[in-house]
């Protein structure tokens, strides 16, 4: 074994046991504060643990981020976002070093949050969090747990900042007026994340100023780039809502699976007439976004199975 960490106590670890094999490039993922940049310094031997050891063959050499990218043969070789600022052909050369370094014997562990290069360059990916191993493997298997436990977390989050009503452009006659609108994930609190696949809340709370003989009420959801990916209103659902008298307020709930691709979103809302005079109209009224676990392309998850006929 080319490196070792043997019960490796000092903070954030507190029971670090693990042993890369020479001969491989060991990618380290991990949220911040998870223990990336002080494993490579153990392994490096710039940081010495409290208790426990750190065993590895000489001479051990460290690259950070802004090292310059020198390749000289070296028993373990710890780099730490090294290659974030090179650009594609830089990268390419460097890869080849890096496979000269594996193929001579050495150890290389890389900390690098791009998903691309780890699953390009590493032989086996190492998971820390909160100074704990909480997975090692194949990169095939190991970046996408890493990538369900990002989405989850990152979906956490967004319980606890709900998107704020913050329209672009604000136009209409004023007969109504949309007092609040609110998007609400499956556990029916508003969030500003919701998970693809989720069963997601549009509410919309109206209050009419004027008397409306047949309001609609709608949402359109947009991408960022202002691309139409989903609308309905009352109308077309078949909802009929009128008359309404001056001062009465209404409450809207559109509910639907949250069937979208892991990118941003507006949420644009309106009331108006049914030959579309607007009462208030909130152009991308929010923004939200949508996390999932592994990448899809385009907009609609549409969850393709794939078999061999």
């Amino acid at each position: 074994m080319a490196i070792v960490f043997r019960q490796v106590v000092c903070a954030p670890f507190t029971d670090l046991d693990a042993a890369a094999p020479d001969g491989a490039i060991i990618g380290v993922v991990g949220e911040d504060g998870s223990g990336k940049s002080y494993l490579l310094r153990l392994a490096a031997g710039l940081a010495k643990p409290v208790s426990g050891a750190v065993e590895a063959g000489e001479p051990r050499r460290f690259l950070g981020p802004d090292a310059a990218l020198e390749f000289a043969p070296a028993a373990v070789l710890a780099m730490e976002h090294t290659l974030a600022r090179h650009d594609a052909l830089v990268r390419r050369r460097a890869s080849m070093a890096l496979d000269r370094l594996r193929r001579a014997g050495a150890t290389v562990l890389l900390v690098s949050h791009e998903e691309d290069l780890l699953r390009d360059l590493c032989d086996e990916i190492w998971w820390l969090d909160r100074g704990k191993l909480a997975g090692r493997g194949d990169p095939a298997e190991m970046l996408p747990a890493y990538a369900r436990h990002i989405a989850g977390r990152f979906r956490a989050w967004g319980e606890t900042v709900a998107a704020p009503l913050d329209p672009r452009l604000r136009r209409g006659d004023g007969r109504a007026e949309i007092v609040k609108l609110e998007l609400l994930g499956e556990s029916g609190q508003p969030a500003g994340v919701l998970r693809s696949g989720e069963l997601a809340t549009v509410r919309v709370t109206v209050r009419f100023h004027q008397a409306v003989a047949e309001p609609v009420i709608g949402l359109m959801i947009r991408t960022r780039v202002g691309m139409n990916v989903y609308g309905t209103n009352t109308e077309l659902e078949g909802l009929k809502l009128g008359p309404c008298a001056a001062g009465r307020q209404l409450q809207l709930s559109f509910s639907f699976r949250c069937e979208l691709c892991a990118q941003e979103y507006t949420l644009t809302a309106a009331s108006h007439d049914p030959d579309g005079v607007w009462h208030d109209w909130l152009e991308d009224a929010m923004a939200f976004a949508v996390a999932d676990g592994r990448y899809t392309a385009g907009v609609a998850n549409l969850r393709a199975t794939v078999r061999l006929s």
